[in-house]
């Protein structure tokens, strides 16, 4: 299995709790029933589908990976609009950090759930990772999947 690379283009989301909503309505039995529906914000599902779709392009008719692997995922937030001219170059030659939302392990958490069933089983195969989140022109991410040599998965 080669190495498998993909930019997710956009400002990364990271991964939302699921959200319950409840609302009152007749059983069966015409007696007064709550009923409760669980969802995923569609923040996430969209970005999440958007993650799937690319990672799909870029591993072709690959099969599903199976053993363990190793991620790289450079994540790139865009400038603030209303940042001076001298800040912003700043953050973009890596001076200034992007100390803010998303959290880094949210947006992990969202690329690991889309890239279930579409490059490898589970994301329980991930066993080395080296992430990053810096500010530059052009927001994304960038994810690097690549198989753990001479190691199998227990």
């Amino acid at each position: 299995m080669n190495t498998i690379t993909f930019f997710i283009p956009g400002p990364p989301v990271g991964k939302q709790r699921a959200r319950s909503a409840t609302r009152i309505g007749k059983g069966a039995d015409g007696q007064a029933k709550a009923m409760t529906r669980h969802y995923t914000p569609a923040k996430t599902a969209n970005y999440e589908a958007l993650v799937s779709w690319i990672a799909k392009q870029a591993i072709g008719s690959q099969p599903l990976l199976t053993g363990p692997v190793d991620v790289v995922m450079r994540i790139f937030v865009p400038v603030p609009a209303s940042w001076s001219k001298r800040r912003r170059a700043l953050a973009l030659a890596g001076l200034v950090l992007p100390t803010v939302k998303p959290d880094i392990d949210n947006i992990e958490k969202a690329v690991y759930d889309a890239l279930n069933k579409v490059v490898w089983q589970d994301d329980v195969l991930v066993c080395d990772v080296v992430k990053s989140k810096r500010y530059a022109e052009q927001p994304g991410v960038k994810v690097t999947i690549k198989p753990i040599e001479n190691a199998q998965a227990a």
